[in-house]
């Protein structure tokens, strides 16, 4: 079985913090592709397509800003926890906020974790480098077409997916 990497969905409208996560992630060899959202509608739109394109493969992360334009991401967020196709999918919330209410609705609309932007350039780089490490390579991660539930409710088969 072909392992592919699975793609991040950065959802980030500040360029100069778009461009420092996936320097990021490139300095701590994450070869992962970066799919980039720079509003929150984007990104819905990525994941569950609008009614001339369709939805996009399910990332294997999507690391959110909460203060978005168009939809917010604590929005976004609820949405993905809200359909069956995206669910699962590891939501990482990465935002420069650091209100109290921001951590708290987050983890109850059900991010994954909450890290705050540190300001200091070598600090964000070395707090984006180490959530890439563990989503990417160390969490065992849920993929969406080899674990899909069929309508009974059951798990699928282990070799549906092809593996054994």
């Amino acid at each position: 079985m072909v392992n592919e990497l699975s793609t991040v969905l950065l959802v980030e409208d500040n360029s100069d913090d778009e461009e420092l996560t996936i320097r990021s992630f490139k300095r701590a060899n994450l070869a992962n592709p970066v799919e980039v959202a720079r509003d929150g509608q984007e990104a819905l739109d990525y994941l569950f397509g609008t009614e001339s394109q369709a939805p996009r493969p399910s990332p294997g992360l999507v690391v959110l800003d909460l203060k978005l334009p168009r939809v917010d991401g604590l929005e976004v967020l609820q949405r993905i926890r809200a359909d069956p196709r995206a669910r699962r999918v590891p939501v990482v919330i990465l935002t420069s906020s650091s209100e109290q209410r921001d951590v708290i609705n987050s983890y109850d609309l059900g991010a994954n974790s909450f890290v705050g932007k540190p300001i200091d350039f070598n600090e964000f780089a070395h707090a984006v480098a180490q959530l890439g490490i563990y989503w990417l390579m160390i969490n065992r991660q849920c993929r969406h077409a080899d674990n899909a539930t069929k309508t009974t409710g059951e798990p699928a088969s282990p070799t549906a997916g092809g593996e054994t």
